[in-house]
């Protein structure tokens, strides 16, 4: 990329050719337009300094913001306190006539908005199970569809105890509250130790906290109460406290569902039957 001064050297290196050889030709050898080369020759004064880029900013800007306009901004802007758009309401409300964007654009480049800081995120250390049943993570799984023939959707629910790493899988052809309950039963009937606690994502499969505000159960969750079950949910967007079962989904992929052809529900729950209940 030229620099200025390199730009200006053209220019005059143009011009002096025009004015031995003529416009035209000195235009064609160059590639510039003829308005262009004319235009510099106005501007032109033997150096080729005068032949640098002048600035673009405009002489005068009749739609600037003015004194009264920043001084009204300035007098009700706090950048902890109230949102922008509520500054916009109160500032109308006071007799400005811009709209709000025009506001916000003027907040932004007279640097009157602080860009926020990003915060350092101290993630808390993850408390580990200490016993068999302490706490068993699940998660549902899809089952890849390279491997179904019949075209059909499956799901893989998987139960991943956090002390022992015991594994128990079931599939499914439905990916619903009703599942997760017959599943949640199964688990109970081959779980080798009691279950004290069970953690999960916030997917609709397991409970409606985050969609309803009515506080009803699913049939999940009300069979978890009725086996006397502590039930957690993580975070959103932290998969990361599900790392056993998400771990387990790959290794899944990887070892059993990248090797087999399913045909049928019932043919994939007998091919996943051998490794349903694991140590791995």
């Amino acid at each position: 990329m030229m620099s200025i001064s390199d730009i200006a050297r053209f220019r005059q290196r143009v011009i002096k050719y025009s004015l031995k050889h003529g416009v035209t030709k000195a235009s064609i050898r160059y590639k510039v337009s003829r308005s262009s080369i004319y235009r510099w020759k106005n501007r032109y004064d033997g150096t080729w300094q005068s032949l640098k880029d002048r600035s673009h900013r405009p002489h005068s800007c009749p739609k600037q913001h003015s004194k009264e306009e920043h001084d009204l901004i300035m007098r009700y802007y706090h950048p902890n306190k109230d949102d922008k758009i509520v500054l916009w309401y109160k500032i109308c409300q006071k007799g400005y006539k811009r709209s709000y964007a025009v506001m916000c654009q003027y907040i932004r480049r007279q640097g009157i908005e602080q860009a926020d800081k990003k915060k350092h995120r101290n993630n808390k250390p993850y408390k580990r199970a200490d016993y068999p049943g302490q706490k068993v993570q699940m998660d549902v799984k899809y089952v890849p569809s390279y491997c179904v023939v019949n075209g059909q959707k499956y799901y893989q629910y998987t139960a991943v105890d956090e002390c022992t790493r015991w594994t128990y899988r079931e599939m499914y052809d439905e990916h619903s509250t009703y599942s997760s309950q017959q599943f949640l039963i199964n688990l109970v009937k081959e779980a080798p130790f009691p279950i004290r606690e069970i953690q999960t994502d916030n997917g609709t499969e397991w409970t409606k906290a985050l969609i309803s505000k009515d506080g009803s159960k699913t049939l999940f969750e009300k069979q978890l109460k009725n086996y006397g079950i502590i039930y957690h949910r993580i975070r959103v967007a932290t998969p990361r406290h599900n790392g056993k079962v998400e771990r387990q989904h790959r290794t899944d992929e990887q070892r059993f569902y990248k090797k087999m052809r399913m045909y049928s529900l019932e043919d994939g729950r007998k091919q996943l039957s051998p490794s349903r209940a694991s140590g791995q």
